[in-house]
């Protein structure tokens, strides 16, 4: 098993309490909003998290059918894989209370099936899939809040363990054959993830920490395009921060850059995005360790994750490699040279939408944000959006050509 049930069912619990925590607040108006492609209403969201928790973990069945649903007409409602992105704030979707109901009837029948079959492997591997769904679209739900300008969600705020300086420079890399991907023992994994197979390294150097918003409004003065949500007031740089307008913090890592964008600060500046290879092998080294600084469960002075906003690029000493790379997991995604691919001898798993639909158009971005739930993430761990997309909380580091 991937944890015991327990663990699972606490787990299960925390995810729901957070994403009632970061929805906090979208009502009456709020729970549709206009209709932008990189948005869902975010009505319709909290149904498909129900939906989609419901559909693995109660009604999948061994031979690939459904049982029903204990609320009508739920696939038409909610299955995103056929209810097409442009019509979602045109369906007769249940009312707030009425969804939040169905989340509940939902999880506590998954709580109960999860205690009456505690060695059920099968169904610990579905209701892990549920909970890293449902763990996405919480970090979802923060996308939506900036993009439309809504204040932020109150969860507890980032404390960096020190104020350090940040550190300079590269990290000279040797190279080297790389597993890249997750080794079979990793307990639950992304099918995308599947498995680690041996792919040539040529030494590199990668920067110590992601490009900051200092380094980057040197290339806006530049003459280039500043970065959505900046803008300059009475000689003053500043951002839009959720609601909020804030001066620009120097040593906060750039976010809200598209693929594209790095790219180009690449040119300028003379340096290159890492391919997804250089960034795990730079993350885990070759003995293929699970997160920066080691095999151990993330702690709270080692890394930004779970929290409300970015740190500065010099904090969390604590979780560098042991090489001295900084912030490889959280405060900010990492775009990568690579476009989304899949692993040698890729077979799908049961939920097939997950990865396959996105191979070839999409690049990988590695690491985590600020706002990622600190259970999903690990070096191996693959995120991918198509490369126009600013609404992540992406940045990027780079490497020496």
């Amino acid at each position: 098993m991937f944890f015991d049930s327990a663990q699972l069912k606490q787990r299960l619990v925390d995810s729901r309490r957070h994403t009632r925590a970061v929805t906090a607040g979208l009502e009456g108006p709020r729970l549709l909003g206009p209709k932008l492609p990189i948005v869902n209403p975010v009505l319709w969201e909290l149904g498909h998290v129900a939906w989609f928790q419901e559909r693995w973990c109660l009604r999948y069945r061994a031979d690939e059918t459904l049982g029903d649903s204990v609320l009508a007409d739920a696939d038409a409602l909610y299955d995103s894989s056929a209810v097409a992105h442009d019509i979602r704030w045109d369906l007769p979707l249940p009312t707030l209370r009425a969804t939040l109901d169905y989340q509940d009837r939902v999880l506590d029948r998954v709580l109960e099936r999860l205690e009456r079959e505690r060695d059920d492997e099968w169904l610990s591997y579905l209701a892990h899939l549920a909970l890293f769904h449902e763990d996405m679209h919480a970090e979802a739900f923060h996308y939506t809040r900036q993009t439309l300008g809504y204040e932020a969600p109150e969860l507890e705020a980032s404390a960096p363990s020190d104020g350090a300086k940040a550190p300079g420079g590269d990290v000279e890399m040797p190279g080297g054959t790389l597993m890249l991907g997750a080794p079979r023992d990793s307990g639950y994994v992304f099918d995308n993830e599947k498995w680690a197979h041996p792919v040539e390294v040529a030494p590199f150097a990668i920067a110590r920490h992601p490009v900051t918003n200092a380094q980057y409004l040197e290339y806006v003065r530049a003459g280039a395009k500043a970065p959505r949500y900046w803008s300059e007031r009475d000689g003053v740089w500043g951002e839009r921060r959720f609601d909020r307008w804030a001066p620009l913090e120097p040593d906060l890592p750039v976010v809200h850059v598209d693929w594209h964008e790095a790219q180009a600060y690449c040119r300028w500046a003379g340096r290159r995005l890492p391919t997804e290879a250089e960034w795990e092998l730079a993350a885990g080294g070759a003995e293929k360790r699970r997160y920066p600084w080691g095999d151990e469960a993330p702690s709270p002075d080692q890394a930004n994750f779970d929290g409300s906003g970015r740190v500065p690029v010099g904090a969390f000493a604590p979780g560098d490699t042991p090489g001295g790379v900084r912030q490889m997991i959280g405060n900010v995604w990492e775009w990568t040279e690579s476009t989304f691919a899949p692993y040698p001898g890729f077979v799908h798993d049961p939920y097939r939408d997950y990865s396959v639909p996105w191979f070839g158009t999409h690049k990988v971005l590695r690491g985590g944000s600020f706002a990622s739930p600190a259970r999903l993430l690990r070096n191996t761990w693959r995120n991918f959006y198509t490369p126009e997309r600013y609404d992540v909380f992406a940045g990027f580091r780079t490497c020496r050509p």
